[in-house]
């Protein structure tokens, strides 16, 4: 599959880091990484594009990676950056997922864009912050508990624990795992042993090519207003959540689902957060690509 490193330039002059792999022409489909993270697309799921003819296409959110930092951004303005990405690969419409911390960026595409996206999924995604019926930190490994509440502090309470963790990062597998230990289950766990580690060593040194400003601002705006309205995602969506996640916990997809009554809702007993990175994208790029 060709892949191509690309910079777009956003109206107000910042720059993006994007993946654009596959063939001009090809359905296009945008993929919103978790958090922390950036625009590498996972092997498998390359080859998976490759098969089905997709476009896949990855992008580093503002301050990961070569992307240009976005102070005080909220969830809804990656809309705007999409449309940017759009425009200049000449798309006039795509399909768009995201996991994990990419699920609300997804959904504010899926609200914002009604014109150019025709159909969306999230992989355990998180939820609004603060929304009645969702207890946002309930069932949350002990590493995302302190990692929140230290959010919830301001940029100046959390700017020093990301950035030590950062610091702390490993470069082996091994060691990521240990510094993961408190969010990962029994199943995430052997899907980066067998599948995600190596990919997951190299996302996380690209993600903080530049220092943790990404990783900072996507935790201020998931505690924050997202900027955009649940009811205005109108188009086709599923929703993806596994019953042994840790880092975003069932009721988080739950309560999604409860409030995009539209959305075909898929809760798997058997998987956890990482699992769905690795069985479930298969089968959304197909139900994807029914809506081309």
């Amino acid at each position: 599959m060709q892949v191509r490193a690309i910079q777009v330039t956003t109206p107000e002059g910042r720059q993006l880091d994007v993946l654009d792999t596959g063939k001009v022409g090809d359905p296009a489909v945008l993929v919103h990484h978790g958090t922390p993270g950036a625009r590498g697309l996972f092997a498998g799921w390359l080859a998976d594009a490759e098969r089905r003819g997709i476009r896949l296409i990855g992008y580093s959110r503002p301050g990961y990676g070569e992307s240009t930092r976005l102070p005080g951004r909220q969830v809804g303005a990656a809309a705007a950056d999409v449309a940017a990405i759009a425009e200049h690969l000449q798309l006039a419409k795509l399909a768009t997922w995201g996991y994990s911390g990419g699920g609300p960026h997804a959904l504010s595409c899926a609200a914002g864009l009604p014109q150019l996206v025709v159909a969306a999924a999230t992989i355990a995604s998180v939820g609004p912050y603060g929304a009645e019926g969702l207890d946002f930190l309930a069932g949350m490994g002990e590493g995302n508990v302190e990692e929140f509440q230290a959010d919830l502090e301001g940029e100046a309470v959390t700017r020093p624990l990301h950035e030590a963790a950062v610091a702390d990062m490993s470069s082996t597998v091994d060691g990521m795992i240990e510094s993961m230990a408190s969010v990962l289950s029994v199943p995430d766990r052997a899907a980066m042993r067998e599948h995600l580690g190596d990919w997951f060593v190299q996302l996380t040194a690209d993600a903080f090519s530049h220092g943790a400003d990404g990783w900072i601002d996507d935790d201020l705006a998931f505690v924050q207003p997202w900027g955009f309205d649940l009811a205005e995602v109108r188009v086709p969506l599923q929703l993806w959540q596994g019953q042994h996640d840790l880092m975003v916990p069932p009721g988080h997809g739950r309560w999604l689902a409860e409030h995009l009554p539209g959305a075909e809702w898929h809760y798997l007993p058997d998987a956890g957060h990482l699992t769905l990175l690795v069985a479930q994208v298969p089968l959304i790029h197909s139900w994807l690509l029914e809506h081309f």
